[in-house]
């Protein structure tokens, strides 16, 4: 579970990084990275995006609170 919140993670600050790059310079990294705002391959790239945004939500329930970012994750009791 720790390797999935570390790729959530960054998949998310990526998602992020393009909505500040669109917001600030009008410039869609993801679509120029992939030739086109829609194509088959941005669109994957934005769902895989929304999927480590709702997993980052829903992590922290699973585990009853922690999200857990390293090996040894203190438990609350």
């Amino acid at each position: 579970m720790i390797i999935a919140n570390w790729i959530a993670y960054v998949l998310t600050i990526l998602g992020a990084l393009n909505w500040g790059l669109v917001g600030i310079f009008n410039f869609n990294l993801v679509g120029w990275i992939c030739g086109g705002f829609r194509n088959g391959w941005s669109i994957a790239i934005y769902v895989v995006i929304l999927l480590a945004a709702i997993w980052l939500i829903i992590s922290p329930i699973l585990s009853r609170g922690i999200l857990a970012l390293c090996g040894k994750a203190e438990k609350r009791k």
